[in-house]
């Protein structure tokens, strides 16, 4: 007598991102993937769409879907989540800063003010978009001082280097903020929720 047939197993979820907050994401999330860095050139590409006139949400969105393809490419009949996130504050944009006095004068920057994250999710399957999703959240930041910001700076590098705006809200970065409107997931770079929608029809959540 054969074997009783068993279910075929879920296909394969890459996260094209080597951002550990991400990562972490998913993990709580109970999500299996793997994740790899996308192979892109992401200042290169981000220019070019700003030559092209891209707003913020294209922008993201763009640059999202840049990424998951380069690793669908490597990875055929895989799902692959690409996701960017712009910080936008009254028509001025942001990028991780460099090193410490580049995150010093970006806070500066940001300090008092409002600004808005604009985070975009994508997934693609041999290289088809299947879904993507874009949100956004506003934060204002409080009028902390100069004594406060030195504090912080030595006490949060490096890893806040890794983080579009210089903070980690999730950790010390908390204490940047008098006010937040919008998703948490979203301002930690991936639109949590949404995503574990679209997944879970096929088979890379559970139901």
């Amino acid at each position: 007598m054969s074997a009783p047939a068993t279910d075929a197993p879920p296909p394969s979820l890459f996260l094209a991102s080597a951002s550990p907050t991400r990562r972490r994401l998913l993990e709580q999330a109970g999500l299996i993937f793997s994740a790899e860095a996308a192979p892109i050139d992401e200042e290169e590409a981000r220019l070019a769409l700003e030559g092209e006139g891209a707003d913020g949400p294209a922008l993201a969105e763009a640059l999202a879907e840049l990424k998951a393809v380069a690793i669908a490419r490597r990875h055929p009949g895989a799902f692959v989540i690409g996701a960017d996130q712009i910080l936008d504050c009254e028509g001025r944009r942001y990028d991780k800063p460099r090193d410490q006095a580049a995150a010093r004068t970006q806070l500066m920057a940001l300090r008092g003010r409002t600004h808005q994250l604009i985070c975009a999710v994508v997934v693609v399957r041999d290289g088809q978009r299947l879904w993507h999703h874009i949100d956004r959240a506003k934060l204002t930041m409080r009028p902390f001082s100069p004594a406060f910001l030195d504090d912080y700076l030595a006490r949060a590098m490096p890893g806040i280097l890794s983080s579009v705006g210089a903070y980690q809200l999730e950790a010390l970065g908390a204490q940047l903020f008098s006010r937040i409107e919008g998703d948490y997931f979203t301002i930690l770079g991936l639109p949590l929720l949404p995503l574990l929608d679209f997944l879970r029809p096929h088979g890379l959540v559970p139901a």
